[in-house]
């Protein structure tokens, strides 16, 4: 069974007078920054000027400084940036000021279990990863809510890395939801797993296979959209919300016989063994290897098949539908995390005073029920 943490479980005395660098501030380090601020503690962000994030933290009240500015003040040091540019900012921004009795966080294990960053053994080495974007936690966070995090000590260095961590995930919002303890292994394999084999490589593929197969067949393209990338929402929503057989429960007769029947004849025992392989590879570092040598080389392979799939035909099919669908883009902007600046977070410099007034769309659960009734 795993080890849940909750706010009777952290104290924020551990983060007390430290300062925290927030290094990248993107999707997730926003939300971060915000949250630990607001939950009292003392942060600064790193963010390359002349992007918009630069512009972004600003308006958040923060006054962003380079990654070796940031480094060299800060107690606790949260590497956020993307896992393809961490060796670099922490080679060049972080290690020459990393000194002992620092800590050094991450949100992902990818480049301490890769080796793509060997920090100091005189240094802790924590991670809390929260598990959803930061534009979420920190809406979660305005409405007293969290979002679930997993947390992890690699080195503990001073004694008091796991209270460090646990504080972290505390100031965040994340211990209001639960927050399970892992290691910088677990989680990265099975994060890379998860969005290999199911979140991103599996379901893409799985939408776009459907796609093709209806076309292909003579069906119009406009039909197969809906049928399977559309609709594709209202069913995760209600997995999301009651797990798999609560979806069921939501469903026709009819499409709970063809789940049941028909879906393992398409994730059949050959797809459970490319999915065993996948796994292998990412135990045996060859898909970090692979990737990181990719994107050294200028991401040719990689540029490639974004192009490729930018020129499918369910891409141009799909522009067009969802033009027809202006709900859609207001659900996109509101979920964009550089669109979230809102007026009442912006006046808050010190603490993030008062909860910005937040418009409440209809509820994806309830929309689902109707979709599912329709087809009963």
């Amino acid at each position: 069974m795993a080890t849940i943490y909750y706010d009777k479980d952290a104290d924020l005395k551990a983060l007390k007078g430290k300062t925290i660098a927030i290094i990248g501030y993107g999707i997730q380090g926003r939300g971060q920054a915000l949250n630990l601020r607001d939950s009292g503690l003392k942060v600064i962000v790193a963010q390359r000027r002349g992007g918009p994030n630069y512009d972004v933290a600003k308006q958040d009240g923060f006054t962003p400084l380079s990654a070796a500015e940031a480094a060299s003040s800060a107690d606790v040091v949260i590497l956020l940036a993307q896992d393809t540019l961490q060796a670099q900012i922490y080679r060049e921004s972080i290690a020459p000021s990393l000194r002992p009795g620092k800590a050094l966080g991450f949100s992902h294990g990818f480049s301490i279990l890769y080796g793509l960053v060997t920090p100091p053994r005189n240094v802790d080495v924590v991670m809390v990863a929260p598990k959803g974007p930061g534009s979420l936690l920190r809406s979660q966070f305005l409405e007293g809510k969290g979002v679930p995090a997993l947390v992890a000590v690699h080195q503990d260095a001073t004694g008091g890395a796991k209270p460090l961590a646990l504080a972290w995930a505390k100031g965040i919002g994340s211990t209001r939801a639960g927050a399970l303890e892992t290691t910088f292994k677990e989680e990265t394999e099975t994060d890379n797993f998860g969005e290999q084999a199911v979140l991103c490589g599996g379901v893409s593929a799985l939408i776009k296979a459907g796609f093709e197969t209806l076309v292909e067949a003579g069906y119009q393209p406009e039909l197969a959209y809906f049928e399977c990338l559309h609709e594709l929402k209202l069913i995760t929503d209600m997995i999301w919300a009651g797990g798999i057989q609560g979806m069921r429960q939501r469903v026709s007769d009819t499409a709970k016989w063809g789940d049941v029947s028909c879906g393992p004849r398409i994730i059949d025992a050959q797809v459970k063994e490319h999915m065993r392989q996948l796994l292998r590879e990412i135990q045996s570092g060859q898909f970090a290897k692979a990737w990181i040598a990719e994107h050294e080389a200028g991401r040719p392979n990689f540029t490639r098949l974004m192009r490729q799939d930018d020129a499918h035909q369910i891409e141009q099919v799909g522009a067009k539908l969802r033009a027809l669908m202006p709900w859609i883009g207001d659900q996109r902007q509101a979920t964009s995390d550089k669109r979230q600046v809102k007026k009442k977070d912006q006046g808050a410099r010190g603490r993030g005073q008062g909860k910005p007034v937040r418009r409440r769309p209809p509820s994806n659960r309830l929309r689902a029920r109707a979709v599912a009734r329709s087809r009963s």
